[in-house]
């Protein structure tokens, strides 16, 4: 086991949980962290990840990843980040694994559908969705709504991407209930979950974007760390085919992203002189980042994949067709809430706000292919580009 920092997070040392359990609720032994970790691990919304669009929606091919394939990847690079600097591992790996579970069909086409739809009920933000999921509607508990995680968790949900100032409705009724001090920075385990987010899709969409056929490797050697790497790459292994060395190449930018940011850290916390977590949350500014270098060629790299594979011609055919979907799916519900699933449909608000966000909760929570399936069955048929 490794030795833990004095400005880790200890789960000895929790703000609790919003329900009191009892020690008869306790099974196995296990911290309240690890505890965290699991119930998101046997959740509902973490299995349906498996059908959840991470870049390319409904994929017909096996090895193309889907939310939570990213999420198992983000949890590794979490894990070993957070081992490295003396870091709760549990925690962070809790936060990684949960990260995307507010995410609703078709990724952020989806996204963008349900915002519209709310748009007089509030709008929608899959990082506030999650806070929601895991406060309110998963419901394996027969005394309280939620997964009833510690505060540490939600904080970390809540903020890893830093301070909120202006949080939508979903993550300020979660904040109401159990507040999470959204002004202050999270954990040092929250920040490392954040950039190991980063570092996962950063990379790993470049095998995807390969292996679709969107990108080429001439197109990404424009990159000049990717160039840097390929490089690297082709002088350790001059005899090695093209495409085994493109595997190679992505390896190797993980490790020099993570090595980076591990150096960079350990600079950031020595210099700002904290010893507690309170103290990382206070700080008023990141601990856990890039080098200036890493950091403007991170960008850069991103710059090209928005370019190159995010607004590609048929990503955005692909994102159109979604839209469209999700967006017949909260018209059908909006005029007949009684096509909902029982468990949903008994429950519908009479009013609104109220009425618009359970039909889209609903939504969002659906796999990619049980939308596709619920608008074929209550809308029509629907043309779906390449790749559905």
């Amino acid at each position: 086991m490794s030795i833990r920092a004095s400005w880790a997070s200890d789960p000895a040392a929790s703000r609790g949980r919003l329900h009191a359990e009892g020690q008869g609720t306790a099974r196995g032994p296990r911290d309240d962290f690890q505890r965290d970790r699991d119930r998101i691990i046997h959740s509902i919304s973490f299995r349906r990840l498996r059908h959840k669009t991470q870049v390319f929606m409904a994929p017909d091919g096996d090895h193309f990843r889907v939310r939570l394939t990213h999420s198992l990847e983000v949890a590794q690079i979490g894990r070993t980040i957070a081992r490295v600097l003396g870091l709760n591992e549990d925690l962070t790996e809790a936060l990684c694994l949960a990260h995307d579970i507010g995410h609703p069909p078709f990724g952020h086409a989806g996204e963008d559908a349900l915002k519209a739809a709310l748009r007089d009920a509030g709008g929608f933000d899959h990082n506030g969705h999650t806070l929601r999921t895991l406060t309110e509607i998963e419901r394996p508990y027969p005394m309280w709504n939620g997964l009833n995680l510690t505060w540490e968790t939600l904080e970390g949900l809540a903020k890893h991407n830093g301070p909120v100032r202006h949080p939508g409705w979903a993550l300020e009724t979660a904040d109401a209930q159990f507040p999470l001090d959204l002004s202050s920075h999270a954990s040092l385990e929250a920040q490392v979950a954040a950039i190991a987010d980063d570092i996962a899709y950063d990379n790993h969409d470049i095998d995807d974007g390969l292996r679709a056929g969107l990108l080429t490797l001439d197109q990404l050697l424009a990159v000049p760390m990717v160039a840097s790497g390929w490089d690297a790459a082709r002088r350790r292994f001059p005899d090695v085919p093209e495409k085994r060395l493109a595997h190679e190449l992505v390896r190797s930018q993980i490790g020099l992203m993570v090595n980076d940011l591990i150096e960079e850290t350990r600079a950031r916390i020595a210099a700002s002189g904290v010893v507690t977590v309170d103290e990382v949350r206070t700080v008023g500014r990141a601990l856990c980042g890039f080098s200036p270098a890493m950091r403007e060629a991170e960008r850069d790299l991103k710059r090209f994949m928005y370019a190159n594979l995010y607004h590609h011609p048929r990503q955005l055919a692909a994102a159109e067709a979604a839209h469209g979907i999700v967006a017949g799916l909260f018209a059908a519900y909006r005029d007949d809430p009684g096509a909902m699933s029982a468990d949903w449909s008994d429950d519908v608000p009479a009013a609104e706000p109220g009425r618009s966000r359970h039909i889209a909760d609903f939504i969002a929570g659906m796999t990619d292919r049980y939308a596709i399936a619920r608008y074929r069955e209550l809308v029509g048929p629907i043309d779906l580009p390449e790749g559905f």
